[in-house]
């Protein structure tokens, strides 16, 4: 029966007094007991129904019990033994009393006696039985003794009235479904019982009392404490969350905050976690610890909102003298606990007068701290408090602890091991890409690459390489696999990349000289024992800006996307070839034209597979985000990467390159058919005079005259005819190309003091920022690179 049903039961007399003292309830069974009428005493103090001018001390704790001598409305004195508990505030009504009496010579007494009822008492459970009206008639030893209370004081009382706690309400209330269906129930509850301090897990086994005829009469209540086995379900569920919720990522931080989520409030009231700060010792933690100990807070979780009792911030190091009990755990190798009840909780905190305050502050009396090894390592110390929860850790607890935390230690020291695998990886993945891309005459570019968020760094990677005659080389490829082997396996290729275009070689030509690279790396990772083949794709370009047309191949990898000025996003018909690793199979190459301001696309597959793997929805994704808005292309990246990438990051490496086309106009380049003939040469050089004066690059004149003088001199001697001389004029450089049909490249040699001849390259070489030779389809072409004076 709730204390706030209306008061006319008779059979007990009841009365609600406030914190204040003033009585505001009263029922029928109280005005039995003692004459006054709700009217009369509903709103005056309580103390004018005390027979004596002594109230005595107010009453501590959640119930009271004992004899007082009340004043009857006629006037004379009647001692009446009450029980009173205290009920919380919940909602808009405050706290208040409930005092409860059996009202004695109770008019309505059970019909009969209760069948069974003197077996029952022999139970060594405790026992309790309830008439048909839900009143106590009988309980046994075992149940005063839980209660706390003497069994003739409760006779007449109701479980709720003996209870005065939610729970009781809700097992009376069970206690009337048994009484109404004749069907027993078994509930489990949680709750104090008597004068305990600590709450206990109950099974309580209600059955209906009957008669022969099956009549029930009344109903039996068996409290059984299950609060060991409550508690061992408790902490097997506590280890089991901690094995799916701790170590769901490998970061340390969102690790350690996992550790704390699941031990508040399971275990304590508030857990941090800190770890040892080895920022200015990298590598492994020391095997040997010493105070005092530099620890860095990681995470930690409390009861209250904001976990105002942590007196340190999340990534705050604080240094933790022998006397603490980080320290001394960690020292010590074992889990130390302190508590205000044994004195030592005291002795630890007096090292921190801040901590020590805080600690009285909030209520705190036990701390346990609990070493955080993985592997033979110590790597922090995760330090559990209790101050809400009035009981101190018991030895289950610290082995529940232990066990917890040595969980997560691992999950822990798999976060650590793979954050420094990853981060050695990233550091060697960014030394190998390039940092800044050169700027040429060819094409304007810009790029962006993401490391894998949610696993190890991979092989992607881009560049843009210079070539002779003011062209320019793009590239961008896709190592197989991931972690620093990936990285390593990409360095190689795009040193072997850079080198392959040094000597000018075509597109397909170059992804076959790479193919072979890679079928060697694959032998050999064989012959080390390293699991897997290395393989990778490759998109290879070269785009002339003289002629404005681009020669691409391709191995195993995505084509290119290409915007023209005034059209819509396309994809580049490139035959697709097969990736580096294959082995023997060729590679082709498509040339394409492109008008200046194209922009060209190249790409990785973590790109356009980011979202699902759908690889069409994410290329026409591309295709939007190229052709939505004009701006820079650094802000085409970036809008191409919000519109593509998910905002937690990807599964795989992302790399992206956007090259915008420039093309020299014809007035910027002079060709000149050369005769062999070396009696023409001077001719030639006045010719090549005149164009300087009409670039307006007279100074260059002489340093110009003596490298067309060397090569054209050269060809003519050591060519083959049809002999052609080019110049190239941009805004910093002016190359000069003699190009002939003959295949023999030319050799830099040193000639000796009474030699006619072969300084002519040697001066070359020396009167240039560079030269060199590349091979054509019909022969080769020697080149020399200048840097104008103007520029210099």
């Amino acid at each position: 029966m709730s204390p706030d049903d209306p008061f006319d039961d008779a059979a007990t007399a009841r009365a609600v007094i406030a914190e204040n003292g003033t009585l505001t309830g009263w029922n029928h069974g109280a005005q039995r007991l003692l004459g006054w009428t709700p009217d009369e005493v509903v709103g005056r103090p309580a103390v004018r129904l005390l027979a004596g001018a002594d109230a005595g001390p107010a009453p501590a704790g959640p119930r009271w019990d004992g004899t007082l001598t009340l004043r009857h409305r006629d006037g004379h004195a009647l001692p009446v033994w009450l029980l009173a508990h205290r009920l919380s505030g919940d909602g808009d009504r405050p706290a208040r009393w409930l005092v409860v009496t059996p009202v004695a010579g109770d008019a309505a007494p059970a019909p009969q006696d209760l069948p069974g009822v003197d077996g029952l008492m022999q139970s060594p459970c405790a026992v309790a039985v309830y008439d048909g009206r839900l009143r106590l008639r009988r309980m046994n030893d075992a149940m005063a003794e839980v209660v706390g209370l003497p069994p003739e004081r409760l006779r007449g009382l109701t479980l709720a009235e003996i209870g005065g706690k939610p729970q009781s309400e809700e097992l009376e209330r069970r206690l009337r479904e048994v009484l109404a269906t004749g069907r027993p129930q078994d509930v489990h509850t949680s709750m104090r019982t008597g004068a305990g301090e600590r709450e206990h897990a109950w099974l309580a086994r209600m059955a209906p009392l009957t008669d022969g005829a099956g009549r029930v009469h009344g109903v039996c209540l068996a409290a059984h404490d299950i609060t060991e086995m409550h508690r061992a379900r408790e902490r097997l569920q506590l280890v089991n969350e901690a094995s799916v919720r701790i170590g769901s990522t490998l970061d340390v931080t969102r690790t350690a905050q996992e550790l704390a989520d699941v031990c508040v409030p399971a275990l304590a009231d508030l857990v941090s976690v800190d770890l040892l700060d080895v920022a200015d010792q990298p590598g492994e933690p020391p095997v040997r610890l010493t105070a005092p100990v530099s620890l860095r807070r990681i995470a930690h979780r409390s009861v209250s909102a904001g976990t105002p009792e942590a007196a340190a911030k999340p990534g705050e190091v604080q240094s933790y003298p022998a006397a603490s009990p980080q320290a001394d755990s960690l020292v010590q190798g074992r889990t130390i606990i302190a508590s205000s009840g044994t004195g030592s909780l005291q002795r630890w905190l007096a090292w921190d007068p801040v901590r020590h305050a805080r600690a009285q502050e909030f209520g705190v009396h036990t701390t346990m701290s609990v070493p955080i090894r993985a592997r033979g390592t110590t790597l922090g110390v995760a330090v559990l408090t209790r101050f809400r929860r009035p009981e101190p850790f018991t030895p289950d607890d610290v082995l529940l602890a232990e066990e917890v935390t040595a969980r997560a230690a691992v999950c822990i020291d798999n976060a650590r091991r793979y954050s420094r695998e990853r981060e050695t990886a990233l550091a060697l993945q960014r030394s190998l890409l390039p940092r800044n891309l050169p700027r040429t005459a060819a094409v304007r570019a810009a790029s962006r690459y993401l490391p894998a968020a949610r696993s190890g760094v991979g092989g992607d990677w881009f560049d843009v390489i210079p070539l002779s005659g003011m062209r320019v080389a793009m590239v961008v490829g896709d190592v197989v696999g991931q972690g620093i082997q990936a990285s390593a396996t990409m360095g190689r290729l795009r040193t072997a990349v850079r080198t392959l275009a040094d000597i000018d070689l075509t597109p397909d030509e170059l992804l076959t000289h790479l193919d072979d690279l890679v079928v060697r790396l694959s032998e050999e990772a064989g012959d080390q024992g390293s699991p897997g083949e290395v393989g990778a794709t490759c998109l290879y370009a070269v785009y002339d800006p003289v002629s404005r047309r681009c020669t691409i191949a391709r191995a195993g990898h995505a084509p290119p996307v290409l915007l023209p000025p005034d059209g819509p996003p396309r994809r580049v018909p490139v035959p697709a070839g097969p990736p580096l690793g294959v082995g023997g199979l060729p590679f082709e190459c498509t040339e394409v034209e492109l008008r200046e301001g194209s922009v060209l696309a190249f790409y990785t597959d973590g790109l356009i597979e980011a979202r699902g793997g759908d690889a069409d929805a994410g290329f026409r994704a591309l295709c939007e985000a190229l052709a939505a808005g004009a701006g820079s292309l650094e802000e085409s990246c970036d809008r191409i990467l919000r519109a593509l990438l998910p905002p937690g990051g990807t599964a795989d490496d992302v790399a992206l390159l956007l090259a915008r086309t420039q093309g020299l106009p014809a007035s910027r380049v002079a060709t000149w058919d050369i005769p062999a003939d070396p009696a023409l040469v001077g001719p030639i050089r006045k010719q090549v005079v005149d164009q300087l004066e009409a670039w307006e690059l007279l100074e260059a004149s002489f340093t110009v005259e003596l490298v067309v003088s060397e090569l054209v001199t050269n060809a003519i001697r050591y060519g083959t005819p049809p002999i052609r001389l080019r110049l190239i004029h941009d805004a910093a450089t002016l190359i000069c190309e003699v190009s002939d049909t003959s295949h023999t490249a030319p050799h830099l040699r040193r000639a000796k003091t009474w030699d006619e001849g072969g300084r002519g390259l040697l001066l070359v070489a020396q009167l240039t920022q560079r030269w060199g030779s590349r091979h054509t389809t019909d022969g080769k072409t020697i080149w020399a690179e200048l840097v104008l004076l103007e520029q210099q």
